[in-house]
């Protein structure tokens, strides 16, 4: 435990079952929190700068989040869409007008050469968040989707095709020369607990893992390292994992969770319903852990958080890790 009596935790997270994970650590009275997130679905949108896993962190973490839809700010309006679809523009990507105060704010702090670290940090703050939102890179990194059609970008396959092709294949420009943020080494480095939140395997964890030095950085720590699994029952909550690791020829359920994160986490937590696939979970390296996973409140949302850092820091779980 830190000098300030706190336990410091390292979230490794994407948009929405990310921000829940962050929420529920957040709430945690004995927990420091710092969330390194994802930046490979961020693009460029009406001449702004989006970063939708960043700010759906954000918006939750400051608790102004649309909790009806999982991402967007609460109370809404679209004017600024309605005049840009009425000019002609294509207004596929839902962005609400207080939405695109941030992208604008964001987009002349990039123009005026500001670090996307410095700036994530700086509207982390603004809305109040006491957790520290770490991007992986500060560089640009896009995930890309090969459909039967071509290639997209991920917000085309994601929003405008609402998932709708096949994956046939997944790739992300400029990782393999990303660097790594100081911020995020430090955040793993500096780290009494990492967890892997409950985001798809393949276009939320992979580009933070992928970027150079991180998952080497995160087998190096010392620290214990715990997953939780997106999928109950072989369904994920939300989102398209289980339909893309399907195409992509790996198991959609837990068991291909622990596949992915084989020495990189030694414990998995899984739900009740997932039970039987303990055996198979543990054959691939990781102690399964039952237990109700489903973040429907903010309740449900602390209470695994706080199992999970009850199991960290329980005698035995530290031995294991020693």
């Amino acid at each position: 435990m830190s000098s300030a009596g706190k336990h410091k935790v390292t979230l490794l997270a994407g948009g929405v079952g990310g921000a829940k994970m962050a929420e529920g650590l957040a709430a945690l009275p004995d927990v420091a929190l710092s969330v390194i997130g994802n930046v490979a679905d961020d693009d460029n949108f009406h001449g702004l700068w989006v970063s939708p896993d960043i700010d759906t962190l954000t918006y939750s973490l400051g608790n102004v989040i649309d909790r009806n839809q999982g991402w967007g700010v609460a109370d809404e309006g679209h004017r600024a869409l309605e005049t840009l679809n009425k000019l002609g523009a294509d207004t596929w990507m839902s962005l609400g007008d207080r939405d695109f105060g941030l992208h604008i704010y964001r987009t002349m702090r990039r123009r005026r050469g500001d670090r996307p670290s410095d700036i994530a940090r700086d509207v982390a703050r603004a809305f109040g968040v006491a957790a520290e939102i770490v991007l992986p890179t500060d560089d640009t990194v896009q995930t890309r989707v090969r459909t039967d059609a071509g290639w997209l970008s991920f917000q085309e396959y994601f929003v405008r095709e609402r998932c709708a092709p096949e994956v046939r294949e997944l790739a992300f420009e400029g990782l393999g020369q990303a660097r790594p943020t100081p911020g995020a080494l430090e955040a793993v480095r500096a780290a009494d607990l990492i967890v892997i939140a409950p985001s798809n395997p393949l276009v939320s964890i992979a580009p933070i893992l992928g970027v150079p030095g991180i998952a080497d950085a995160v087998q190096a720590s010392a620290a214990p390292k715990i997953a939780v699994s997106p999928f109950i029952a072989g369904k994920v909550v939300k989102g398209p994992a289980d339909r893309m690791m399907q195409a992509l020829g790996e198991r959609a359920d837990a068991i291909g969770v622990a596949r992915r994160y084989r020495g990189l986490a030694a414990s998995l937590f899984i739900d009740h319903a997932d039970a039987a696939l303990g055996g198979a979970i543990r054959a691939e390296g990781l102690e399964p852990v039952c237990s109700r996973i489903l973040m429907q409140t903010q309740e449900d949302k602390a209470r695994l958080a706080r199992e999970i850092v009850d199991l960290a820091f329980a005698p035995a779980h530290l031995e294991a890790n020693a």
